[in-house]
């Protein structure tokens, strides 16, 4: 044990010395294992962070919940894109939220969701294209809405479609510069007055659209229709379908095209004038896709440690001539080969763990900057940093193998008698 010590501090020592005596020399290989730890990590770190928000973000819509409306969200508008067969069909009507709850059996909560923009105002301030929410009583068991002064519609307000609202904090913060002033005003939108009874937490931007909190108005479905004609053209509504626990989303799906063509009354020869969207669905091609973005940041730090492999390999060759009579004398002395070799490849290690820790140092000056400018923090988890050091080691020891074999298997005798 304490042998082995001693062979990791001696080769932690010559490498030190060896970029102290040959500063330019190894500064300039060790560029290339710095660049390449820096856009592996970097990489990893910015993609895991922006994936992380974006997958919080469609947790958000809803865990284990179908989408029901007249729009196939995994369509995308391409070239072979039905777009007219869609904007002929009807749209979810507020009557099928409570068939839906009649007949399903997986289905947990069942909400209805309508929305448009409007002008809200409180005496002379006035927040232009509000989002203006109109939903059903299980709006709340579905989505996250998390409040921070007052409180959420309660079950009499939805049955009397009462004229009071919960809005976003940056309506409440521009309308009352303090959202906690917000509770018990009256807000004013189309001609209508609504009593403030709750104000959303802060939220922050959300990078896959959904429900934007911060900038909204929610108030009952029926007070929603008292305003506004649900069935106009432009009108975009939803019903959010929320399973059981136990449920799969495929088995819940099954049940509801069954139910939704009941509650249209197609025929079996007809198709479905309905799409039923998973969100989970989303959550799997966000991953497909940065997983293509995570090869594309190893492809090119690839690159960057190979140069810096050979970089390390130089490095280790010219120690190797340097140091012959020195190794010559250890192995007259009774240094064995594998200690010779041991050394060497521990010297080449530490070589690529310091220009590893150079990357590394980058990346943090990197997340730091990005994290005060873009929406979401870049986290460096324990596990790339792991990474970071494991790449390291393997390349330490790939880049030293030849150059410390040529040390291990040489002559006493003539390594004695070099120069």
């Amino acid at each position: 044990m304490l042998k082995s010590l001693a062979i990791l501090w001696n080769s932690f020592k010559m490498s030190v010395q060896e970029l102290n005596n040959n500063k330019l020399r190894s500064s300039l290989s060790l560029i290339g294992i710095a660049f390449g730890i820096f856009c592996i990590i970097g990489v990893l770190a910015t993609v895991g962070s922006l994936e992380g928000k974006i997958q919080s973000d469609i947790k958000s819509l809803g865990s284990n919940t179908i989408y029901v409306d007249k729009w196939d969200y995994s369509a995308g508008g391409g070239p072979d894109y039905p777009w007219w067969k869609y904007v002929n069909r009807p749209m979810p009507k507020y009557n099928e939220v409570g068939f839906i709850k009649n007949a399903s059996t997986l289905a947990k909560y069942v909400s209805y969701f309508n929305g448009t923009g409007a002008d809200v105002t409180f005496e002379k301030y006035i927040m232009n294209n509000t989002n203006i929410y109109g939903v059903s009583e299980d709006f709340s068991e579905i989505q996250t809405v998390d409040i921070g002064n007052g409180r959420y519609l309660n079950e009499t307000e939805f049955k009397r479609g009462n004229p009071v609202c919960v809005i976003g904090y940056e309506i409440a913060k521009g309308l009352f510069d303090d959202p906690a002033r917000a509770l018990d005003k009256e807000v004013a939108f189309e001609g209508k007055r609504f009593k403030v009874i709750g104000v959303v937490k802060k939220q922050g931007q959300s990078f896959v659209g959904g429900f934007d909190y911060d900038h909204c108005l929610i108030i009952t479905y029926r007070a929603y229709a008292g305003i506004y004609d649900v069935n106009r053209e432009w009108s975009q509504p939803f019903i959010m379908v929320n399973g059981r626990e136990d449920v799969s989303t495929k088995a819940l799906i099954d049940e509801l095209e069954g139910i939704m063509r009941q509650a249209r009354r197609l025929s079996p020869r007809e198709e479905d004038n309905f799409a039923l969207n998973d969100v989970n669905s989303f959550s799997q091609a966000v991953s497909g896709f940065f997983g293509t973005v995570n090869i594309g940041g190893w492809a090119i730090a690839g690159l960057s440690l190979i140069v810096g492999a050979f970089g390390v390999a130089n490095i280790m060759f010219v120690t190797v001539r340097e140091r012959t009579s020195q190794i010559g004398l250890k192995k007259a002395i009774g240094a064995k080969s594998r200690t010779i070799l041991t050394e060497f490849l521990l010297e080449s290690a530490f070589l690529c763990i310091i220009g590893g820790l150079i990357g590394l140092l980058m990346v943090g000056l990197l997340a730091l900057a990005l994290s005060g400018v873009l929406p979401f923090p870049i986290i460096i988890s324990p596990d790339i940093i792991t990474l970071a050091f494991t790449i390291c080691v393997i390349l330490g020891v790939l880049s030293g193998i030849i150059p410390a074999s040529i040390a291990a298997r040489m002559n006493p005798v003539v390594a004695i008698r070099s120069k």
